[in-house]
């Protein structure tokens, strides 16, 4: 019998333990959409000729609501299918929902061309121009989020306000003061690693009920989908437990949520082509171009790593998330910090925010770097000081608007991305600048309603 994993699911099956395939693709927000298949359905068909879903999945807003504007207009398609194509090397048993397969898919038109905005392949296009110089990428997410004492469906009730977090102080690095902040995070850690995860480092953060879980870094596309599962369980799991938890940048004015991505490159024959031991910083030419880029870069891919209006506020002064375009040598106040060495020097991305979309955040991020070896950049001396308000540096977008103009008038987005996900993620910003701009607030509120 061949050992691939769909002869190990046919054999659990076989057994009785497992029932259930879910095919999902990851959305425009990074979340998982699908279909939940039986086990002899999908190993006798739908692995092998994929299952159909609805387009309008890769062409809505976080309310599933879509329109005209993106690259895939689902009204004037009729609301018909692409095919979900599974990938094999993704799939997983769910410990927290026994009998259920998970397995990741990418999305492609019935003539097998691939659906060239679709998260997935947005970040293998520039993967696969990465292969082309004889380079791979390496990449690891560290994923902050927030945990409440209520369920999802009374917060929803709550409007998602007056919430008690799971601790009651900053507990960073702290071992105590955790008490009801354990059980929940100590079953996702260990369902993660029962369902393939490797796990490097877990601890308690800044914001009262804040942890962040880092998992080992892998290969740019296994990260991602590890980081996609991720939420996908965690949420599952805190659900059950009958607790809430957010990867939202910013709940309130306390410590935001970051997901700080750690990339680096290797050549085909496992090289650390970063490095340069003679190098007072130890990068190699190869490293300054590939920091270089990302400065260049950063404002006008800041969308694809930013991508909501709750982003730009975590990317505030004085939040201790970067404000300014600067690089330096273990310097947490630059939005690209230069850690590691040898095999293990790399770029810390430290802009997207726990609503980033892995996929798209690290296709720019490798966009960027391949942009600055292409055209031998040089990047200017490292930033030693404090980066955060400095008015020497030069600012980042500081708003969801200002992100999405430099994205739609930029001659390297269009030349880098096409013109297809240029619209498409421009479209996606302005659906949610609409929906925020028809929105009242609670501030409004509170600021107007007696006093105005």
């Amino acid at each position: 019998m061949t050992d691939s994993p769909y002869e190990r699911l046919r054999a659990e099956a076989e057994a009785g333990r497992a029932l259930e395939v879910i095919v999902g693709v990851p959305d425009l927000q990074g979340r998982i959409q699908g279909s939940r298949l039986s086990v002899p359905y999908f190993l006798d068909e739908a692995a092998r000729d994929g299952v159909g879903a609805c387009v309008y999945l890769l062409a809505s807003d976080v309310d599933m609501d879509t329109g005209p504007g993106y690259a895939i207009d689902a009204w004037r398609s009729g609301f018909g299918d692409f095919v979900l194509r599974p990938d094999p090397g993704t799939l997983r048993t769910l410990p927290w929902d026994e009998g259920t397969a998970l397995v990741l898919a990418d999305a492609v038109w019935p003539d097998g061309e691939p659906v060239d905005v679709a998260p997935r392949h947005v970040l293998r296009t520039q993967l696969d121009r990465l292969a082309s110089r004889g380079l791979t990428a390496f990449a690891g997410t560290e994923l902050e989020f927030l945990v409440f004492d209520e369920t999802y469906r009374q917060s929803w009730d709550r409007s998602y306000a007056g919430l008690r977090p799971a601790t009651d102080y900053n507990v960073d690095y702290s071992l105590q003061g955790l008490g009801a902040l354990e059980p929940v995070v100590r079953r996702i850690r260990r369902e993660m690693v029962r369902a393939g995860l490797t796990m490097e480092s877990a601890r308690a953060e800044c914001h009262a009920g804040q942890y962040e879980i880092v998992f080992r870094y892998d290969e740019a596309m296994t990260t991602c989908d590890n980081h996609v599962f991720f939420k996908y369980g965690a949420k599952q799991i805190a659900e059950q437990e009958g607790v809430a938890l957010t990867f939202m940048p910013k709940y309130d004015a306390g410590e935001g949520n970051s997901c700080h991505i750690h990339l680096s490159l290797r050549g085909t024959d496992g090289s650390a082509v970063l490095a340069d031991p003679s190098d007072q910083d130890g990068m190699s030419e190869l490293m300054r171009h590939f920091v270089a880029g990302q400065l260049a870069c950063l404002p006008d891919f800041a969308l694809l790593m930013a991508p909501n209006i709750n982003s730009y506020k975590r990317l505030q002064p004085g939040a201790f998330a970067p404000t300014g375009i600067a690089w330096g040598r273990d310097n947490r106040t630059c939005p690209i910090r230069v850690v590691g060495s040898g095999h293990s020097l790399r770029i810390e991305h430290r802009v997207p925010g726990g609503d980033a979309n892995p996929y798209l955040a690290t296709a720019a991020a490798v966009a960027a770097g391949l942009y600055g070896i292409e055209n031998e950049l040089t990047p200017p001396a490292p930033h030693s000081a404090n980066a955060l308000g400095d008015a020497s540096v030069p600012r980042l977008p500081a708003t969801l608007g200002e992100a999405v103009h430099r994205w739609e008038n930029s001659e390297i987005v269009a030349k880098v991305f096409g013109a297809s996900v240029v619209q498409h993620y421009a479209q996606a910003a302005r659906t949610e600048l609409a929906a925020f701009e028809t929105a009242v607030t609670d501030w409004e509120r509170v600021r107007g309603f007696e006093r105005m």
